[in-house]
């Protein structure tokens, strides 16, 4: 008798589920990117935070739709293959793969440099290897394992946010009193103009991208339709509110935009709020934040390569395997690990221009997914509420498409670059466009909430 396929375990909760997408964002990035933002918007970071959010809320309203519709692995390439076309879904797996490629190295980059600064006695790339080897061995031991990393990782990292968060409050107290605490000059000050907030926007919407990693967890949740939309959106609106939150405090003790170095602008606020110390303990969260961040993004990677392996899009052999005993796409996560070695030659600035076209790309077609969706049910005769399901999205891939062209010069051109190969592969693939890329009927596991991996 032939033994069944092994399959992905359902065992994550919605809590499972939100923690993992919230250590996807990293929430004390905000405070390693304040310099930067406070720069392009002259000192109103809060007010870049809040347009952000709003944005992406109406994207992640969209993903929240296709995942409880298409309750599988696959995130945006699953959701615009299945509503739109197998083609277009196609391309939009291959630009998604620059985000999930690219940003596991991007964040071990970060890492490597933050603690190179502490210990430049040591090279950058015994960081980036031990990163690499740590965040690969959790991934391939299993998702629940990796879960319990990052509950300790995140509960280490929200500690650090609170004790910024309120050594801040404290200093603007002793500064100027209770009513110092309220102002509205961190949205809102006389160099504040709508071309620099929008300009600070588009780079703290890079910070969201977490909300849509969630779903590539959709066949390891429980009760997926119901826990994957809910946790789209509950990971945008707490992520964004820490985001505003903390943008808030940070800028009432540093009002304006100038310090001594604007990559390290936190680092001279937290000497200015409690000293050297604090900043020790301030490094230590914003690795730790790194560490977990590239854990969860390590994973992500990994399940969507397994959804078009599966398929049959990529080599099935390599790309839809799965760990006979551990179930988890071993040789996915492996890959991803050794392509992190190439931010051995790389700077963060490279690397990053690989991810914003691959981000908005999809985040533009799954809002048209919504769209083509809400048409195709109209033709068939059902009514779907045009507010959620044509209103909401138009609006979502609007603003994407905004923030896709506010990318600079090189990250368009590599993007476009990245994208005629994979229009090239699709012709190999499909003969010329003869014929559908290769597709695979997706079952449901039933649930096993007992299981362990």
């Amino acid at each position: 008798m032939t033994e069944p396929a092994p399959a992905l375990r359902r065992t994550l909760s919605l809590k499972g589920v939100v923690a993992f997408g919230l250590a996807y964002m990293a929430p004390l990035i905000v405070l390693g990117t304040f310099g930067v933002v406070a720069g392009e918007t002259e000192g109103s970071v809060p007010t870049a935070y809040l347009l952000a959010m709003f944005a992406m809320i109406f994207t992640a309203h969209s993903y929240g739709k296709m995942a409880a519709r298409h309750p599988v692995a696959g995130s945006a390439y699953t959701y615009v293959r299945r509503a739109i076309d197998s083609r277009a879904g196609f391309l939009v797996g291959w630009a998604t793969l620059l985000d999930y490629f690219f940003l596991p190295m991007v964040i071990w980059l970060i890492g490597a440099a933050y603690l190179k600064a502490q210990f430049p006695a040591v090279p950058s790339w015994v960081w980036i290897l031990a990163f690499i080897a740590l965040t690969t061995t959790l991934n391939i031991c299993g998702i629940r394992t990796a879960e319990r990393a990052n509950d300790l990782l995140m509960a280490f990292q929200i500690l650090v946010i609170g004790f910024f968060a309120v050594l801040s409050l404290l200093h603007v107290f002793h500064r100027g009193g209770t009513g110092a605490l309220f102002s509205a000059t961190p949205f809102v000050n006389d160099a504040t103009t709508v071309t620099g907030i929008s300009a600070g926007a588009a780079v703290a919407a890079y910070s969201f991208l977490g909300f849509d990693a969630v779903t590539t967890l959709t066949e390891e949740a429980v009760e997926p339709k119901r826990t994957i939309p809910r946790a789209i959106l509950l990971t945008a609106l707490i992520g964004g509110g820490i985001f505003v939150a903390l943008a808030y405090t940070t800028q009432l003790v540093h009002p304006g935009a100038t310090f001594d170095d604007p990559d390290s602008a936190a680092f001279e606020i937290a000497k200015t709020i409690a000293g050297d110390l604090f900043a020790s303990v301030f490094l230590a969260g914003l690795v730790v934040a790194q560490f977990a961040s590239g854990i969860a993004a390590q994973a992500s990677a990994s399940r969507l390569l397994y959804a078009m392996g599966r398929d049959g899009v990529l080599p099935r052999r390599l790309f839809g395997y799965l760990h006979p005993k551990l179930r988890t796409p071993a040789l996915n996560i492996a890959l991803t690990g050794l392509i992190g070695l190439i931010a051995l030659r790389l700077s963060v600035t490279t690397s990053t221009s690989f991810i914003n076209f691959g981000a908005f790309t999809a985040f533009t077609l799954v809002n048209i997914s919504v769209i083509a969706t809400w048409l195709r049910e109209r033709h068939a005769g059902t009514r779907l509420n045009p507010v959620t399901y044509l209103a909401f999205p138009a609006i979502g891939a609007a603003v994407d498409l905004w923030l896709l062209s506010r990318l600079d010069g090189k990250a368009l051109t590599l993007g476009l670059i990245w994208l005629a190969v994979g229009i090239c592969y699709l012709a190999h693939l499909t003969r010329l466009f003869r014929v559908p890329p290769p597709e695979m009927q997706f079952t449901e596991e039933p649930a096993e909430s007992g299981a362990t991996g």
